[in-house]
């Protein structure tokens, strides 16, 4: 039966205590969601034979969440990805952000992923949810701006994650938020490099050593960050293409083949051992596939997994990294009286 149970996690050094949201459906699928970073700490799904096993990496403890560097499940905020030299212009007005990346901004900074959301149930007919909110003050992090913000889990009955963000401002800013949960639909029994990829996207942003957009769209014909159809991770990841040597791996922004705001289906994620099978829909244009090629153990993953190299990887739905030094990219503007509105969804099935 569908049921929405809260429980104490922990508590943060300021003394403010910090709740897990248990979410199950009507399929037996269970989510738990910490106030901390409005962090997904567990999310099972069923293999070809009904097992359901846990597909996305996490710690065990408070403490470990926040001594982690990698954004484990965390929402993100208020700039998803890379904004160059931490810095942009609005309206003629330079703002100057955090440089956690190098001179780089990355995931705004001492973002949304390290803050306390406050959590209440949320009534959906879709499945059990929840509502994250949070108040983002005019100039946290650099960025101009009081943000209201909200961001809503729901598990719906037919084994979807369902991610639907909400924010207004009541000065110009930039917004681009996203969700960094790393899976692994072997349940964490061994790294990411056999899992099949599908991304509906012709082309791609080539980065620079930086790993900033360095120019406009490539194609991704004839090069390893061709996912037009199904393709094992493995296959290229290795290959001496200098955007792969840039990176590491993947870690790469990709244009969805898709106008407007229409929710769409990106992409498609399979493990053939385990039968399971992620189809990710967005309302974004753009998702970045991270191969998880700096994870380290450290802290520990948990109930005695492994948080090792490539071990997860991310399909985080967004807009282009840089944007808001980019007029020529999709605009990340968000002006007062506007609503900034994304949807996405992580539907959870098997291979046919």
């Amino acid at each position: 039966m569908r049921s929405v149970t809260k429980e104490i996690y922990g508590v943060i050094p300021d003394g403010t205590v910090v709740t897990q949201f248990t979410l199950t459906n009507a399929s037996g699928m269970m989510m738990k969601v910490i106030e901390y970073g409005g962090i997904i700490t567990h999310l099972t799904a069923p293999d070809k034979n009904g097992n359901f096993e846990d597909v996305v990496l996490g710690h065990d403890s408070l403490e470990e969440y926040l001594n982690s560097e990698y954004y484990l499940g965390a929402l993100i905020g208020r700039y998803g990805n890379r904004i160059a030299n931490a810095s942009f212009s609005l309206h003629g007005i330079e703002y100057e952000l955090e440089p956690n990346d190098g001179v780089n901004n990355l995931h705004g900074g001492s973002g949304f992923h390290s803050v306390l959301w406050q959590g209440e149930e949320y009534p959906s007919e879709k499945g059990p949810a929840i509502k994250l909110i949070y108040t983002s003050k005019d100039g946290e992090c650099g960025f101009p701006g009081t943000l209201e913000v909200e961001a809503t889990y729901t598990l719906s009955d037919q084994n979807e994650l369902i991610i639907e963000y909400k924010a207004t401002t009541d000065k110009s800013t930039v917004v681009n938020l996203t969700q960094h949960s790393y899976f692994n639909l072997s349940g964490m029994k061994e790294d990411i490099l056999s899992h099949q990829l599908q991304i509906d996207a012709d082309t791609f942003l080539a980065v620079d050593d930086h790993k900033i957009p360095s120019g406009g769209l490539s194609p991704v014909a004839g090069t390893p960050f061709d996912f037009t159809s199904m393709k094992t991770i493995g296959d290229n990841i290795a290959s001496e293409h200098n955007q792969i040597q840039h990176a590491s791996g993947f870690d790469h922004n990709w244009v969805l083949n898709k106008e407007g705001k229409e929710l769409k289906l990106a992409a498609v994620l399979a493990h053939p051992e385990s039968g399971r099978k992620m189809e990710v829909l967005t309302t974004e244009p753009g998702i970045q596939f991270y191969s998880g090629n700096f994870l380290k153990n450290e802290p520990k993953g948990k109930s005695g997994t492994e948080n090792n190299l490539r071990y997860g990887l991310c399909l985080e739905t967004q807009h282009y990294p840089n944007s808001p030094n980019r007029p020529d990219f999709p605009s990340t503007m968000l002006e007062p009286g506007e609503e900034y509105r994304t949807t996405t969804i992580y539907r959870f099935d098997v291979i046919s």
